[in-house]
């Protein structure tokens, strides 16, 4: 029995403090990050805790009381359960804390990750083993001031009825000061003796050094909130493109571009690129049924709610392609731009009539998409309307899209080819606005930044102000936040410039 009962205070020492070290190091190392907040993690969450997490992290008088709130927090009760004082409470105020993270961020709705195994994830691991902790504490320095305290007041009245902790507990509570001098020196051994410096930048930098800062929703000063509603169904007026992510480049003559998109969108990132643009307020991404399967895994395995707008590309014609995506959830449906152009260039308008008509049995808003100035004009002459455009605007200053005389221009059409380059989409600029400026149905502009040969905080702007409803952007996750902000600064600082009515 003796020895059974040491293994059992040895054991739940033992896993009592192993839980204290970590909470302890979250809280310190968070004291080592200036810029460490809550307000990342809060944003990102998703099931039944999201709106209140995301009040709070969009109210920064309350994220400022939450923030040193969760950093004191887990230092505390890693204090106490390392250190075996005031075990229960820590123990029960760490479950608080594991619940709420549980909650904050469900294992089930994260198809990968760290710790993260369908059900449970090491937050529920950690409170169950607290649960256990708060029945039977183990032995820490309670029991060796108790202990001392004992053996004095046993001393001083020379009574023999005075408790004294057993030894094997006052051993094993004082475990407790190697197990904090071990912690000590590993947390200085990786962080530094300066780590509680604040110091965050470095002290200098060469003109061959370069320090990129990847912004996260920490750094997102506001949810994008601006909408519009194309035939009843809301957008953001800033949509996800889905280019990048399927590896369609349009990188003039870099060959390995496409690949690398492709390497480095991995299916994880994807799911977190998408998590970032809806933290961002981006509720709708672009893209083709070849990426249903991104879409759909999204949206079953990680809880997501972006929308999407399919292109319909499709090896069996366009219509099935709408047919495809609408049975797999999208919202909109439109003619890519490549078909609509070659219509326009065979004159094919009864083809093109055709495929819209089987598109529009399917229910939901039907567009057609175009890079050529002279297709979209091709389809009003013909009386092809759509429900919203799909159309190719950018400015043309950027030195890749000079031509030279044998160029046809913008997909004007050929003999027998359409005729463009693939560095330029919008010849003429000023003149689609013109007539942009008479037409009633909504139009979303794309190729905004001619496929990444112009900056956002340029090509947004742009196509604002020229009379663009919407603007279809591709977006690595690192570029997400920042576009957010940039989004926001332009609609609190309004469009001057556009003479076309908002038409959605």
């Amino acid at each position: 029995m003796c020895m059974k009962k040491a293994v059992q205070i040895w054991s739940m020492t033992v896993l009592r403090m192993a839980i204290g070290w970590h909470f302890l190091y979250e809280g310190l190392w968070k004291f080592t990050q200036p810029s460490w907040s809550s307000v990342e993690y809060l944003r990102m969450s998703r099931w039944i805790g999201a709106p209140l997490f995301k009040w709070i992290a969009d109210n920064p008088t309350v994220l400022n009381l939450c923030d040193p709130a969760m950093m004191w927090g887990l230092t505390l009760i890693g204090l106490a359960l390392v250190s075996g004082v005031l075990v229960r409470a820590a123990a029960v105020f760490g479950i608080l804390l594991m619940a709420m993270f549980y909650v904050a961020q469900p294992p089930f709705l994260t198809s990968g990750g760290a710790s993260h195994f369908m059900l449970l994830d090491y937050n529920v691991i950690e409170a169950l083993a607290l649960v256990a902790v708060v029945f039977d504490p183990g032995a820490g320095l309670c029991e060796v001031a108790r202990a001392l305290i004992a053996r004095f007041r046993k001393a001083k009245a020379g009574a023999d009825d005075v408790a004294v902790p057993e030894r094997r507990e006052l051993i094993a509570g004082l475990a407790t000061v190697p197990v904090a001098a071990a912690f000590g020196g590993a947390f200085v051994a990786k962080h530094g003796l300066g780590a509680f410096s604040k110091k965050e930048d470095v002290d200098a930098q060469t003109s061959a050094s370069y320090r990129f800062k990847y912004q996260t929703v920490a750094d997102l000063k506001k949810p994008f909130t601006q909408m519009g509603k194309i035939k009843g169904v809301e957008v953001s007026r800033v949509i996800m493109g889905g280019n990048l992510i399927g590896g369609w480049a349009h990188a003039r003559d870099l060959k390995y571009v496409s690949t690398l998109m492709k390497a480095y969108n991995t299916p994880r990132r994807i799911f977190d690129t998408l998590h970032l643009g809806e933290a961002c307020g981006f509720n709708t991404i672009l893209t083709n049924p070849s990426l249903l399967n991104f879409i759909t895994r999204y949206w079953k395995e990680e809880g997501g709610t972006i929308q999407f707008i399919s292109d319909c590309g499709h090896p069996k014609g366009p219509a099935e392609g709408a047919r495809l995506s609408v049975d797999n959830g999208a919202c909109m449906v439109y003619l890519h731009g490549f078909g609509v152009d070659r219509y326009a260039v065979d004159n094919d308008w009864k083809g093109m009539e055709k495929e819209l008509k089987e598109m529009r049995k399917l229910g939901v808003p039907v567009g057609i998409g175009a890079h050529a100035f002279s297709s979209v004009k091709f389809c009003v002459e013909h009386d092809l309307i759509p429900d919203f455009w799909m159309k190719t605007f950018h400015p043309t200053n950027y030195w890749s899209a000079q031509k030279t005389d044998k160029d046809a221009g913008e997909g004007e059409p050929g003999a027998d080819k359409l005729g463009w380059r693939d560095n330029c989409w919008c010849r003429d600029p000023a003149a689609l606005a013109a007539w942009f400026e008479d037409r009633p149905e909504p139009w979303i502009a794309f190729k905004i930044m001619a496929a990444g040969a112009v900056h956002p905080k340029d090509a947004m702007p742009f196509a604002f102000n020229h009379g663009a409803d919407f603007v279809c952007m591709g977006m690595f996750d690192f570029q997400t936040v920042e576009n957010a902000n940039l989004a926001n600064a332009l609609f609190d600082k309004g469009f001057d410039k556009r003479k076309r009515p908002w038409r959605a």
